[in-house]
């Protein structure tokens, strides 16, 4: 007994502070949601009255974005502002996240496609309000590293998907809904092809390293689409395999 003492008191300790950080990060992260509302509603993003969905931002209250970045820092996660994960690569501003989820209209139903795994943090979001994601990530790390947070975390209705993204996933198809957190100067005729009749594709438009439009393509019939732009943001750039 006298052996274990030391480690059930680390234990003990361990467990406490995990608990003061947990309690810590509900508080940032319910500060932040109303960050978000705030900016919502004050159509800096293009938004509109009266602001983001309820479900939106549920979601946002819900899921814990420290568990996504690889700081882990409260502070860090719940600010308004992108984080870097390694690899050139970022977590989107909290109130992009939940403008690009706002918009693509996601219901309890549908079938959702990510292109841009990155973290894992908005095929979080996501399957917090879809049936099923599915979700592409090009660099190996990435799809590796959000693959375990994502199952680590019980989202069990999220894929990861390694590959690349422009061709979409049809076998995961049709989807109701298409989010893409990269930018790219078009949108991939595939996710146009495997997005249902009535969904919504989410994307930055633009030029890599400049400002871009975020864009929301709606499919009103088996060959039309309707296009309009929301907000001028500023995304990675999509990246292509190099086969």
């Amino acid at each position: 007994m006298k052996i274990l003492l030391p480690l059930v008191l680390s234990m003990a300790t361990f467990a406490r502070d995990a608990a003061a950080q947990d309690e810590q990060c509900a508080g940032e992260r319910a500060a932040m949601v109303e960050t978000i509302r705030a900016y919502a509603r004050s159509d800096a993003g293009g938004v509109g009255r009266p602001g983001l969905s309820d479900r939106v931002l549920e979601a946002m209250g819900r899921t814990k974005r420290h568990l996504f970045i690889p700081a882990r820092s409260c502070a860090i996660a719940y600010a308004d502002m992108p984080v870097s994960i390694g690899r050139g690569q970022t977590i989107s501003q909290p109130f992009i996240v939940a403008l690009m989820t706002h918009l693509a209209e996601v219901a309890p139903d549908h079938v959702v496609l990510e292109i841009g795994t990155g973290s894992g943090y908005q095929a979080a979001i996501l399957a917090n309000l879809a049936r099923q994601v599915c979700t592409i990530e090009i660099i190996p790390a990435l799809a590796e590293a959000a693959t375990k947070t994502l199952a680590d975390l019980a989202y069990h209705n999220v894929n990861v998907r390694l590959g690349d993204g422009y061709a979409g996933w049809p076998e995961c198809g049709p989807f109701d809904a298409i989010v893409v957190t990269a930018a790219l100067g078009e949108v991939p005729p595939p996710l146009i092809e495997q997005l249902k009749v009535g969904g919504r594709l989410v994307m930055p438009v633009g030029a890599a390293h400049a400002a871009q439009q975020l864009t929301v393509v709606e499919k009103i019939a088996p060959d039309k689409t309707t296009t309009r732009a929301v907000a001028f943001v500023r995304f990675v750039p999509f990246t292509r395999s190099k086969n």
